[in-house]
């Protein structure tokens, strides 16, 4: 990664090499503190996550009304863009606010980078830095971890690139663990967008077989961290309510209310269904009295007359 990041994050990577060196003290593995350290994070982000699974709920809601706007103006993809947008807009729903918790944690995932190569690297291996920088996987093998690293569990130097064993079992850990994620996040998206998100992890693999160990712990502690929490929320908070999203569907701007969950707003969407109009919901009052007080004499009155026109 470019310098110019480690001068323009310098004063997010500084409190983290604080916070990182606080949890070293307190459980003497390095390991165990950056997994500390990306649980602080995480919680630090919490309030963003919650609003961005109820912004996705929102918008699963107002998906059946969605498709019938691109449906609407499939061949007009200008004016399918403004509708969306201006739909999106009166239903203050942000398609984009599910990518903001990863885009959070971006600078926070880039300082770890540099302070495992530079300031955390001082830290662990002391006076044999040199040394740790220029291990190789063969003085791994021979003395099972470089003097002066920091091994965790089965990584002999959380500062160096993992090889070997050691890097297919990470590789694994961190897929396995993002394709959970992310089937669990995504569960109000599309289909075309959830294949992206899901293929994403595997394109990744490129990039991070060159991170520093330490770094893959990070990813995959915050993988698992986010399987835990949806979990929990998907049990606390529920899903979205499918079945109401799609009786709302046939009457324009009655998923947009049950979105919104005012209660004007829902009996409008209702009445526009009863009474079959294909107008907004506010025309239905004037079309549903009529049909109930019209039409002929009780049906026990015609039953009546019939019976008197059959003894004639």
């Amino acid at each position: 990664m470019p310098v110019v990041f480690a001068n323009i994050l310098q004063p997010l990577i500084d409190p983290l090499h604080e916070v990182l060196l606080f949890f070293h003290g307190l459980v003497d593995s390095w390991g165990l503190a950056i997994i500390l350290l990306t649980i602080s994070v995480r919680l630090v982000l919490l309030p963003l996550t919650l609003k961005q699974v109820k912004s996705m709920q929102r918008l699963q809601l107002l998906a059946p009304e969605l498709r019938r706007i691109q449906a609407k103006y499939r061949n007009d993809k200008q004016r399918q863009q403004q509708e969306m947008m201006r739909f999106y807009q009166e239903n203050r729903v942000n398609p984009l606010a599910s990518c903001f918790p990863l885009l959070f944690q971006l600078p926070f995932f880039i300082a770890l980078y540099y302070m495992l190569q530079s300031d955390l690297r001082l830290d662990i291996c002391g006076q044999d830095a040199v040394a740790c920088a220029s291990a190789s996987a063969a003085d791994f093998a021979k003395a099972g971890s470089t003097p002066g690293a920091e091994s965790f569990l089965f990584i002999p130097d959380l500062t160096g690139r993992a090889t070997g064993a050691v890097l297919i079992v990470l590789i694994l850990l961190y897929v396995g663990s993002q394709i959970a994620s992310g089937l669990l996040s995504t569960a109000s998206m599309d289909r075309n967008q959830r294949m992206i998100m899901l293929a994403l992890p595997i394109v990744f693999v490129a990039f991070i077989i060159n991170f520093p160990a330490g770094l893959m712990v990070y990813w995959i502690t915050t993988n698992f961290w986010t399987i835990v929490q949806q979990l929990i929320v998907r049990k606390t908070v529920g899903l979205p309510n499918r079945n109401a999203a799609l009786a709302t569907a046939g009457a324009p701007g009655g998923a947009a209310a049950l979105a919104r969950g005012s209660g004007s707003g829902g009996g409008r969407a209702k009445a526009g269904k009863v009474s079959g109009g294909k107008g907004n919901g506010s025309a239905a009052p004037r079309t549903e009295t009529p049909v109930r007080s019209t039409g002929g004499p009780p049906p026990s009155a015609r039953r009546r007359k019939k019976r008197s026109g059959r003894r004639r």
